[in-house]
C-alpha cells in the first residue's frame, strides 16, 4: 500500500473510525462499571484477539463484580486460550481496586492528571495483572482518552512496511515502546492524519473491521 492508498482508505473510512473513536467516549460517561469492563476486556485481549475479549466479557459480566476465580474460570473455559491465568488476574485486578479505590475508576483516571503517568499506573502497577504499555494504552483509548499507540502485531507491520520503523518485532521495554509511538506521532503529523484515527486505519486495513 503507498500513501496515497492509504490516504484513500482513509477518506473512506474516516466517519466509521470518528463514529468508533465517539463510542469509546462514550464508555467512560457511563461510569465506572463501564470503565473495568473495558479493563477486563484488555486483560482478555493481552495474549489472545479482541473477538475473543469480547466473548469472555459477555460470559463474565453477569459474575464481573462478584464471582470468585473458580466461577470466573468456568465461565470462560473453552473461550479462552488460557482461562486459569485471565481469572485469576481479572478476581486480582477487581479486588485490589475495590481495596484501594472502591471501584470508583473515574475518580482514579481524574487523578492521574500526567498522561503518561496515568498510563505507566496501569502498565507497570503489578496489582493490575496481566497488562503492559499496548493493553494500557489500548484500555485508555477504548475508554475515550486520546494520544496512545496500541502497537499490535497488524499496526506494527504497517508500519514497517511504510518504512516508520525498521522491525516488525514488538517493543521489549517501554522506551522501545515510547520511541515507536513517538516515530508513530511524527508520521501522522506528515501525512496529516489524526494520530488516533491512524491507528485505527492501520489495524482495520489489516483485520478488515473498525473493531475496538
Amino acid at each position: 500500500m503507498t500513501i496515497e492508498e492509504l490516504r484513500r482508505a482513509y477518506e473512506t473510512k474516516r466517519e466509521a473510525i470518528r463514529a468508533r473513536l465517539a463510542e469509546f467516549e462514550e464508555t467512560y460517561r457511563r461510569g465506572d462499571h463501564a470503565i473495568f469492563e473495558e479493563l477486563v476486556f484488555c486483560i482478555f485481549t493481552a495474549g489472545a484477539s479482541a473477538r475473543m475479549g469480547l466473548r469472555c466479557v459477555e460470559a463474565v459480566r453477569p459474575i464481573l463484580l462478584t464471582g470468585d476465580e473458580s466461577q470466573m474460570l468456568n465461565a470462560i473455559n473453552g473461550l479462552h486460550l488460557y482461562p486459569a491465568a485471565r481469572a485469576a488476574y481479572i478476581v486480582h485486578t477487581r479486588n485490589y481496586l475495590q481495596r484501594e479505590y472502591s471501584l470508583r475508576m473515574q475518580s482514579l483516571l481524574e487523578s492521574l492528571t500526567d498522561h503518561y503517568e496515568r498510563r505507566r499506573f496501569f502498565a507497570e502497577n503489578p496489582n493490575i495483572k496481566g497488562i503492559g504499555y499496548k493493553e494500557a494504552s489500548h484500555f485508555l483509548r477504548n475508554i475515550g482518552f486520546r494520544g496512545y499507540a496500541i502497537l499490535d502485531k497488524h499496526v506494527l507491520r504497517s508500519l514497517h512496511e511504510f518504512g516508520v520503523i525498521p522491525s516488525p518485532n514488538p517493543p521489549k521495554n517501554a522506551r522501545q515502546y515510547l520511541e515507536i509511538e513517538s516515530k508513530m506521532k511524527e508520521w501522522a503529523d506528515s501525512i496529516q492524519i489524526d494520530f488516533d484515527e491512524l491507528d485505527l486505519l492501520l489495524w482495520s486495513n489489516k483485520t478488515g473491521e473498525i473493531l475496538k
